[in-house]
């Protein structure tokens, strides 16, 4: 088995481990740091994968299967950042799950697609702030489903004491919109430089597409709710079916268009 794919598959043997042993719950609490150490393995192998698919030295190899593994790379990253601070159970089995999947992905799908012009500032500045907006967002969203189905349990009878170490729901409300407003700032900052710097980034002027049209929806679908929360102080179910329709909106302006025009399209 070539090394590529032999290091591939311990990265994400690493990931499911972490991701089953986390979704467990209660099974794995006096195993917690053995199983950080473990997902934190996983994260740095990854990283290196990474580095030998997609920074290559002539130019920056960023096709679908590459983007995604490089988005479930930083977010299990700046999840596993953020969770020293504000440690948030349910969130991290599925985080890694996703990683899991997003470290196969160039195997099953290989990724010889390079960028032009990938060595410009200007689309180095669009891609890390593109790509950390998309973090910040996707974890935002999973926090919002974390949240839905919290509080659907709590409706239903039960206690915050049968769901240990879940954090009270308003810190994780709380939680939610740091995610939110600092993934809106970035995405303000990427979609900015993607204006500022279009022929740098994409190679001519700036042309409306689904892509923009969708980037731009989930610029203003964010953008709405954290206005919402500031001013009429948006917040439980509101604010859930807000965060996933903007994520659903980003999801559609990067990967889905990517899928559609590499993968099904072939272009």
């Amino acid at each position: 088995m070539p090394v590529f794919a032999l290091t591939s598959f311990t990265a994400a043997v690493l990931y499911a481990t972490a991701a089953w042993q986390f979704l467990r719950g209660e099974g794995f609490r006096n195993k917690k740091i053995w199983v950080s150490a473990i997902l934190l393995a996983g994260i740095v192998i990854h990283a290196a994968l990474l580095g030998a698919s997609v920074f290559r030295p002539n130019a920056i190899h960023l096709g679908f299967s590459n983007a995604v593994s490089l988005i479930a790379w930083l977010s299990v990253s700046v999840y596993a950042l953020t969770a020293l601070k504000v440690p948030l159970p349910g969130i991290q089995g599925w985080v890694a799950g996703v990683a899991a999947v997003g470290v196969l992905l160039p195997l099953v799908l290989p990724d010889a697609r390079a960028i032009p012009n990938s060595n410009a500032f200007g689309f180095r500045a669009h891609l890390v702030l593109s790509l950390l907006a998309y973090c910040l967002l996707f974890i935002a969203a999973l926090q919002a489903l974390l949240m839905s189905a919290f509080e659907k349990k709590l409706h239903h009878g039960a206690s915050a004491a049968g769901m240990p170490g879940m954090p009270p729901l308003l810190t994780l409300e709380s939680v939610l919109f740091k995610l939110i407003g600092a993934g809106f700032i970035l995405l303000t900052l990427a979609v900015g430089s993607g204006i500022l710097f279009s022929e740098e980034v994409f190679g001519k002027a700036m042309s409306f597409s689904h892509k923009t049209l969708f980037a731009i929806l989930s610029w203003l679908v964010f953008g709405a709710l954290l206005a919402g929360r500031l001013i009429w102080g948006w917040r439980g179910r509101l604010a859930v079916r807000w965060t996933i329709t903007g994520f659903v909106m980003l999801l559609l302006a990067y990967v889905g268009s990517k899928f559609v025009l590499e993968i099904l399209l072939h272009r």
